[in-house]
C-alpha cells in the first residue's frame, strides 16, 4: 500500500522551486514538512544531473553547482540505479513518449510507491504513476 507521505520530487519540481514559479510554494511546504519528519521526499539520481545541466546552460557553470549545493542540504534521500527501478524504468520507456530521464523518475514514485510531483505533462498518460501535478 503507498504511504500517504512519500513523494518523489521531480526535476521540474526543483526548477520551479529555484525560479519562484507557480508551485514553488507546494515544493516549499513539502521541503519543510521533510525537515520536521511530517513527509519523506525522495530525489532520482537523474534529477541531480538533470539539474545540473540545465542550470549550467542558462546561467552557468558557478550557478549549477550552487543549485546542487542547495538541493544536497535539503532533508531528500537520493535514490540511485536500483534493479526494481531499473526494469521499471525500461518498461517506460518501451511504452514510448517519455524521456530517459523522466522514465528513472517515473519509476521511482512506481517502486517506491509514492507520488510524483511535478509541472510535466508528459506524465499524464501514465495512470499507474500516483501524481501531483503543480500549479503551471
Amino acid at each position: 500500500m503507498p504511504l500517504k507521505n512519500l513523494f518523489v520530487l521531480d526535476t521540474s519540481a526543483l526548477l520551479a522551486l529555484r525560479a519562484g514559479e507557480p508551485g514553488a510554494d507546494r515544493v516549499e511546504s513539502l521541503l519543510l514538512q521533510g525537515i520536521s519528519r511530517r513527509c519523506q521526499l525522495l530525489v532520482s539520481f537523474i534529477t541531480r544531473m538533470e539539474l545540473l545541466y540545465r542550470v549550467w546552460r542558462e546561467e552557468g557553470e558557478e550557478a549549477a553547482r550552487e543549485a546542487l549545493r542547495l538541493v544536497n542540504s535539503f532533508a531528500i534521500e537520493w535514490v540511485s540505479c536500483e534493479p526494481d527501478i531499473l526494469e521499471t524504468a525500461s518498461r517506460l520507456k518501451a511504452q514510448g513518449r517519455l524521456s530517459l530521464a523522466d522514465c528513472w523518475i517515473g519509476a521511482t514514485a512506481i517502486v517506491r510507491e509514492a507520488t510524483l510531483v511535478h509541472k510535466d505533462p508528459e506524465f499524464a498518460r501514465f495512470k499507474e504513476i500516483r501524481q501531483e501535478v503543480l500549479r503551471r
